[in-house]
C-alpha cells in the first residue's frame, strides 16, 4: 500500500505536443542584441502545471495514469505519472525532460523471492523486480536507456553525489510521514554519447526513495531530469534550462484532486473525513514552497540564479542571472536581455505594452 507523498512535478509520452513552431530562435537578433523571450505554457492532458518556454520552441508529453489491468498489479496506478519535454526543434537537439516516477520491488526482502518465485526481471504487482540502486548507477543502467533508446558510445565524464539534496528531501518527507522511515540518496551524472549522428553532452538528476522496512522491498526513482545539447553548445543553454526549471507553478486545485485521488486509491485508513480535507489541504498549502525549495537545490548546483519581484503579483520569481535585464508581462512571460535600450513593449513581433521590468529582491539586511 503506497502512502500518500507530497507530490513531485517530475514524478509524472505524450503522442501529441502542443502547437509550436519548429523554427526556434527565441534569441532575437538585430536591434534587440542577446534577448530571449520566454512564454508561459500548461501541461496539456490535465494543466497539471504550467512553466516558462522559450519562444518557439515544443512541448510534448504530459501527465499519464497506469491502468492496473495491463500492468499485472496496481502499485503504478496510485499516483499520477510525468513524462514530459521541452525541446528547441522536432529532433530534440536541445532538450530538457521529466522521467517519471517508477516503482521497482526488491526481491531480497521476500520470502516468496528467496524460493525462487519471484526471479529479477520478473513483475510484482506491477512492479519490475529488480534489487536497489544507488542513484548514480540507476542513472546509467535504467534511466538514461529509457530516455535514449538509440543511443551509442555513452561515456560518463563524472557523477556528483547530492548528499545535500538527499539530505533536505528526507527532512521534508519526514514532516509528513515520520514513521515511514524511508531512506533517500541522490546523484548528478555528467555524460557524453552520440545520438543521430550529433555528439551530445546531457546532465541527469535522480533521487532513489527507499520504502525501507515498512515497503517490504519496494523503491522507486523521483526528481529525473535530463537536460541535453550538443557538446559544443552545452554551457550556453545551463541557464536556459534553469529558468525553465524554475519556473514550473503547480495548478492547486489539480494538486488538491490528486491528492485525494490518491488516499482513496490507496485505501489509506484515516479517521474521519475532517482528517482527510486536513492532510489535503496541508500537502496543497506546503506543495509550491516544498518543490522550488527542491529544485532550488538540485539546479544550485548547476548554474547561477536570481529572485526577482514580480510587479503584477508582488511576488518572488526564480530567475537567471545570465542576462543584464528582465521584463515580465501580465501572462507570466518572460524576456531576458543584455540589451539596455531594448523595450519588449515596442518590438512590433510580440505585440505586447504590458511588459514591466523585474527588479531583484532586496536582501536582508539593507
Amino acid at each position: 500500500m503506497k502512502p500518500v507523498m507530497p507530490l513531485l512535478l517530475s514524478s509524472l509520452t505524450l503522442l501529441a505536443s502542443l502547437s509550436c513552431s519548429e523554427s526556434s530562435p527565441s534569441l532575437s537578433e538585430g536591434d534587440s542584441g542577446n534577448t530571449m523571450v520566454f512564454t508561459r505554457v500548461h501541461e496539456p492532458r490535465e494543466k497539471a502545471f504550467s512553466l516558462l518556454v522559450p519562444k518557439g520552441w515544443q512541448v510534448e508529453g504530459g501527465i499519464f495514469r497506469v491502468d492496473p489491468l495491463k500492468q499485472g498489479g496496481a502499485a503504478q496506478s496510485i499516483a499520477a505519472k510525468l513524462d514530459f519535454t521541452v525541446k528547441k526543434d522536432s529532433a530534440g537537439t536541445v532538450l530538457m525532460r521529466w522521467l517519471p516516477d517508477l516503482l521497482y520491488f526488491d526481491p531480497r526482502y521476500s520470502p516468496a523471492a528467496q524460493m525462487g518465485l519471484l526471479p529479477v526481471g520478473s513483475n510484482y504487482n506491477g512492479m519490475l523486480v529488480c534489487p536497489l540502486m544507488p542513484a548514480a548507477r540507476f542513472i546509467r543502467e535504467m534511466a538514461f536507456p529509457y530516455a535514449h533508446p538509440q543511443a551509442r558510445n555513452l561515456n560518463v565524464a563524472g557523477n556528483k553525489a547530492l548528499t545535500e539534496v538527499a539530505g533536505n528531501y528526507q527532512r521534508r518527507v519526514n514532516q509528513f510521514f515520520p514513521q515511514m522511515g524511508f531512506q533517500y540518496d541522490a546523484a548528478l551524472s555528467e555524460m557524453t554519447y552520440h545520438d543521430g549522428g550529433v555528439e551530445y553532452e546531457e546532465k541527469m538528476v535522480v533521487v532513489i526513495e527507499d520504502w525501507g522496512r515498512v515497503g517490504a522491498g519496494i523503491w522507486g526513482n523521483k526528481e529525473t531530469v535530463l537536460m541535453r545539447a550538443p557538446r559544443a553548445e552545452f554551457k550556453k543553454w545551463e541557464a536556459v534550462f534553469s529558468i525553465i526549471q524554475n519556473s514550473v507553478k503547480i495548478d492547486p486545485r489539480w494538486l488538491s484532486g490528486e491528492i485525494r485521488g490518491q488516499l482513496q486509491r490507496g485505501q489509506i485508513a484515516l479517521d474521519t473525513q475532517q482528517e482527510i480535507q486536513r492532510i489535503g489541504q496541508e500537502i496543497a498549502t506546503h506543495r509550491q514552497k516544498t518543490n522550488a525549495e527542491i529544485h532550488n537545490d538540485m539546479f544550485l548546483t548547476l548554474t547561477d540564479q536570481e529572485e526577482f519581484v514580480n510587479p503584477y503579483t508582488n511576488e518572488i520569481d526564480v530567475g537567471s542571472n545570465q542576462w543584464k535585464y528582465r521584463w515580465v508581462n501580465e501572462s507570466g512571460d518572460v524576456v531576458y536581455t543584455d540589451n539596455e535600450s531594448y523595450n519588449p513593449n515596442v518590438d512590433i513581433r510580440l505585440n505586447r505594452s504590458d511588459y514591466k521590468k523585474t527588479p531583484v529582491r532586496k536582501r536582508f539586511p539593507q
